[in-house]
């Protein structure tokens, strides 16, 4: 007697999950480089004459490609059919040669210079931002210091503003003042940055679940193709992490999560400080039920730290930190709130709300 059909899928699975090279290829929407230099290549996805302009700005230490999963969680391909000029900005790898770079080399060079493009790219239409959890914090840094770029709106997926309520790093706040700054000053640059096989096992710590139940997990589902693209996706996601420059790294440890000062609305960059009651554009903030990284009660803190925005909106969607991203539900939740967002970003408030000079606002949740 032949095998059953279930029997020769989970067979076939095994053999390209193991042995061949994966159960789909690894997928990329087809884009044009339009700008290119050290950590700033800017793509455009979809037709050079489609609408309003879009760029997505990733993280530092993720891959770009956070925006371009897998087929169906692709934002990029999402914004592209919705017929939006979509440009992604992609930061590449990091090494101990970029150890010398902070946040000032992105805020006040790579991203200012990558809206510029966009915006002439476009013929002079105004860019609406989007990032996903640290791209998130660019943006709005990025915003602050340069409040003369052609910025129409920022959406921001993810992104954490009072570290305080981040309980996943407790322990790191609490050593950090233990430590001190001289003593963390010493330790990166002896390291010159965080590798990037330390960025890609402290993400996967994230969700030590997964990792302890994976071998089950696949087994249980040797026979479900999807499921098993949709994890094999993840993997590769993860395996390209790149690190965090030194410099980069030791002001996000010193300012953003032990002296956590985002949530003041106030980051001080050794002679200068960024406020962000300069952020005069409307802003989206999306935070996932499921969230280790970025919790609910640690993005909602933005609503109190943008009060020259004319208009803040916060969501709270189901999903983990990729997952409100990148998840199978995004569609009808996070990029719904999203597109809906991009319609029209300075839309009043629906009735029954609050929301202005930098309050949050709630709306319905999609079904």
């Amino acid at each position: 007697m032949g095998l059953s059909g279930t029997a020769q899928r989970a067979l076939r699975n095994a053999w390209a999950l193991f042995v061949g090279d994966g159960i789909e290829p690894q997928h990329a929407t087809a884009s044009v480089v339009v700008a290119d230099g050290p950590h700033r290549t800017l793509r455009r996805y979809g037709e050079s004459d489609a609408g309003a302009p879009v760029l997505l700005v990733p993280p530092l230490a993720a891959p770009a490609r956070c925006y371009d999963l897998r087929p169906g969680q692709s934002l990029v391909q999402h914004l592209v059919e919705t017929g939006r000029n979509v440009h992604v900005l992609d930061f590449g790898t990091m090494d101990r040669s970029d150890r010398h770079l902070g946040f000032e080399h992105w805020v006040d060079d790579i991203v200012p210079e990558a809206i510029a493009r966009v915006a002439e790219l476009c013929g002079g239409r105004d860019v609406d931002l989007a990032a996903w959890s640290l791209g998130g914090t660019l943006c709005l840094l990025t915003a602050a210091a340069h409040p003369g770029l052609p910025i129409r709106s920022i959406t921001a997926f993810g992104t954490p503003i009072d570290y305080e309520r981040i309980p996943f790093l407790g322990p790191a706040r609490h050593l950090g003042r233990i430590v001190g700054e001289p003593a963390l000053t010493a330790v990166t640059h002896l390291l010159g940055g965080v590798p990037a096989p330390l960025v890609q096992l402290g993400y996967r710590a994230t969700a030590l679940e997964r990792e302890l139940t994976r071998p089950w997990f696949v087994a249980r589902n040797l026979a479900d193709a999807g499921t098993l693209a949709r994890m094999e996706a993840i993997d590769r996601f993860q395996a390209d992490m790149p690190g965090y420059p030194g410099r980069l790294f030791h002001q996000m440890a010193m300012r953003l999560t032990v002296a956590n000062e985002l949530a003041t609305g106030r980051v001080r960059f050794e002679d200068r400080t960024i406020d962000l009651a300069d952020v005069t554009v409307p802003v989206l903030a999306l935070a996932g039920s499921d969230d280790v990284l970025a919790p609910v009660p640690a993005v909602e803190a933005i609503g109190r730290v943008l009060p020259g925005s004319p208009h803040v909106r916060f969501e709270v969607v189901p999903g983990s930190h990729l997952g409100l991203l990148a998840g199978l539900a995004a569609r009808g939740t996070s990029w719904a709130h999203f597109t809906e967002f991009l319609d029209d970003p300075a839309a009043p408030v629906p009735p029954g709300t609050t929301g202005s000079g930098g309050d949050v606002v709630r709306v319905p949740e999609f079904p």
